[in-house]
C-alpha cells in the first residue's frame, strides 16, 4: 500500500469497470485522483465511492473544451501531474461488409484522438518522472470478426505509446500500455443483447487459456504497477494482463 502518497492522478473514463477499479485504487494508495466521465451521474458516484481523494470532472474527451475544462481544474489544484491513465474508449461490433464511415470515424476518434489529445491538454502539467498509461487490448493482436476498426485503434494505441516515450524520455516522463483480457466490464456485457450477456462472457472465458474472464481489479492492480515507481526502469512497452490468451 501507499505506493502513490502525495500524487495526483488523472483516470479517465473512471466511472465503471476497469477505470472505476484503477480509480479506487490510485486513492487507496494514497493518490488524489481526477475522474472523468461522459455523464454527470456517473461522475458523482464514482467520486462518492472514493471520497474526498477524489475531484470528478465531466466532460467528452473527444471534445477540445471539455479537455481544456480537465486540465485547468488540475491546474488549480496546483500539484501538477504524476500520473495518466488514459483509459476512456470503446467500441462496437461492426463487419468489414458492415462498416460505415460514421461508425469508423467515431471509434478512431474516442481510442486515437481522445487518448492522444487527452494526453496533449495535460502534458504541460506533467511533473518530472511522471507516469502515463494508455488502455490497450487483446484485440490489436488478433483477427477478431466484427472487430476491425476497435482493433485497430488499439494497435495505433501501441504505436503512439512506443512514440510518446521516446519523445518524453528527455523529461523522465515514462509511458507503457496495458493490455487487458476479456474483463467483466460494463463495456464487454454491453456488446451482448440483453440476455445474452452470460453467454457472451463464456464464450470469452472458452479463449482463456485460466478458463475465466478477468476482473476490473486484477487490471487496476497491474496500471498500479505501471504508474507507480515500482516500474521505474519500463518504458515504451506493453504489460499484457490476459490470462495468457496471447501468450499460450
Amino acid at each position: 500500500m501507499n505506493e502513490l502518497i502525495g500524487k495526483t492522478a488523472l483516470v479517465t473514463g473512471g466511472t465503471s469497470g476497469i477505470g472505476l477499479a484503477t480509480a479506487q485504487r490510485f486513492a487507496a494508495e494514497g493518490a488524489h485522483v481526477f475522474v472523468t466521465g461522459r455523464r454527470q451521474d456517473g461522475v458523482d458516484k464514482a467520486v462518492a465511492s472514493i471520497g474526498d481523494s477524489a475531484t470528478g470532472v465531466q466532460g467528452d474527451i473527444t471534445d477540445a473544451a471539455d479537455l481544456g475544462r480537465l486540465a485547468d481544474a488540475i491546474r488549480e489544484y496546483g500539484r501538477g501531474l504524476d500520473v495518466v491513465f488514459a483509459n476512456a474508449g470503446g467500441g462496437e461490433f461492426a463487419t468489414l461488409e458492415d462498416e460505415t464511415p460514421e461508425h469508423l470515424a467515431d471509434t478512431l476518434s474516442r481510442n486515437v484522438g481522445g487518448t492522444a489529445f487527452t494526453v496533449q491538454a495535460v502534458l504541460p502539467l506533467l511533473n518530472e518522472g511522471a507516469s502515463i498509461v494508455l488502455a490497450g487490448s487483446t484485440s490489436a493482436y488478433a483477427g477478431v470478426p466484427a472487430f476491425g476498426a476497435y482493433a485497430a485503434s488499439k494497435a495505433a494505441i501501441r504505436s503512439l505509446g512506443r512514440t510518446w516515450a521516446a519523445e518524453l524520455v528527455s523529461r523522465k516522463i515514462r509511458v507503457n500500455t496495458v493490455v487487458p483480457g476479456p474483463v467483466e466490464t460494463p463495456g464487454l456485457t454491453g456488446l451482448a443483447p440483453s440476455g445474452e450477456q452470460q453467454a457472451l462472457l463464456d464464450g470469452e472465458a472458452a479463449t482463456v487459456p485460466m478458463g475465466r474472464v478477468g476482473r476490473p481489479d486484477e487490471i487496476a492492480a497491474a496500471v498500479l504497477f505501471l504508474a507507480s515507481d515500482q516500474s521505474s526502469f519500463m518504458t515504451g512497452t506493453e504489460m499484457f494482463v490476459d490470462g495468457g490468451s496471447r501468450q499460450l
